[in-house]
């Protein structure tokens, strides 16, 4: 494999191509993949306002976040489309664990020549930097404040990175690019879902030049989504079946919309359940583990009542008792 460093783009691509999306936008494609390049994921659907956001920053050099609720395939999106234009790609989920010195590096001692000597080892925000990749930051609203400040110097337009400890200046290479997700777009924990999130730096949101919404799909191309994951439903029974998940899935997110539930089912909790019906042989059985569950005991008989709208039969009444009596 040629060195990251090393690789080019070597053709412009009309995004009709491999998108299908109607617009005369023509973006860099890269005509050798190397080990930082996603796999394609053939099922995979995009969503044509999302796709042609990130694909303006691949092509224009443009800082794009991502928004949206969880199990939208956020992510995802970003490395999917990197994944079609062969263009290497490095995923940094901003947890509470990543600190200054995991993005800017560090003195770490090393053997050269017999011999321990302290070596300044880059972190990840001057590696990628130096490189042709595309760099995502994930649940980017988790992040620390030390850290968003780092992350604050490669979001000017000139994208310089200075590395104080080496007194050394790094100039963003031609083809880096920066993307990030988010649920939040740092506001903070407002619906109570993302315990952890933070409400970030006003003036650091601002320096991103695109922020998408990634919102969940319509039920058809939903139940499309989940059949191309979960390929065995793909017959008569099968498409009805995973067309009234879809359904109860819809049912707890306007719950939830409505403040009667606390939890909701995203999309890939859909797929979860439907793979897991493929292992346990019962759609209830594998409901009560996907996501029932999780759910708040004094929840459950509404989440239940869904269950009942949408497959016409209820859920074991023993299970009920007990939540009732919960």
């Amino acid at each position: 494999m040629t060195e990251t460093s090393q690789i080019q783009p070597d053709r412009l691509v009309s995004v009709r191509e491999p998108f299908g999306i109607d617009s005369d936008l023509q973006v860099p494609v890269f005509g050798e993949r190397d080990d930082h390049v996603p796999e394609i994921d053939a099922a995979y659907r995009f969503n044509p306002d999302v796709t042609l956001a990130i694909l303006a920053g691949f092509t224009r050099d443009r800082r794009v976040m991502v928004q949206g609720l969880h199990g939208t395939g956020k992510s995802t999106h970003v490395e999917q489309v990197a994944a079609r234009l062969n263009w290497p790609c490095v995923r940094v989920n901003l947890d509470g664990h990543i600190s200054r010195l995991d993005l800017v590096g560090k003195d770490a001692i090393v053997v050269r020549d017999g011999r321990q000597v302290t070596e300044f080892q880059e972190g990840i925000v001057p590696w990628a930097l130096q490189r042709p990749v595309a760099l995502i930051f994930d649940e980017y609203d988790a992040g620390r404040p030390d850290v968003m400040f780092v992350i604050q110097r490669i979001l000017e337009r000139d994208g310089k990175f200075t590395l104080l400890d080496q007194n050394r200046v790094i100039r963003p290479h031609r083809y880096f690019r920066l993307f990030a997700t988010s649920n939040t777009v740092g506001l903070g924990n407002l619906s109570g879902m993302y315990h952890g999130t933070q409400v970030l730096n006003h003036a650091q949101i601002d320096r991103w030049n695109i922020v998408a919404t990634l919102n969940y799909l319509p039920h058809d191309e939903e139940v499309a989504i989940v059949l191309a994951r979960v390929p065995k439903k793909d017959y008569d029974k099968g498409r009805k079946l995973i067309a009234a998940m879809v359904q109860l899935a819809d049912l707890t997110r306007k719950g939830f919309a409505a403040g009667d539930l606390s939890t909701l089912m995203s999309p890939r909790t859909v797929i979860t359940w439907a793979e897991n019906c493929e292992i346990f042989r019962n759609p209830a059985l594998a409901f009560r583990l996907s996501f029932l569950n999780k759910c708040d005991e004094a929840e459950r008989p509404i989440v239940a009542e869904y269950y009942q709208r949408c497959f016409g039969e209820e859920l074991d009444e023993s299970w009920m008792r007990e939540a009732h009596e919960a």
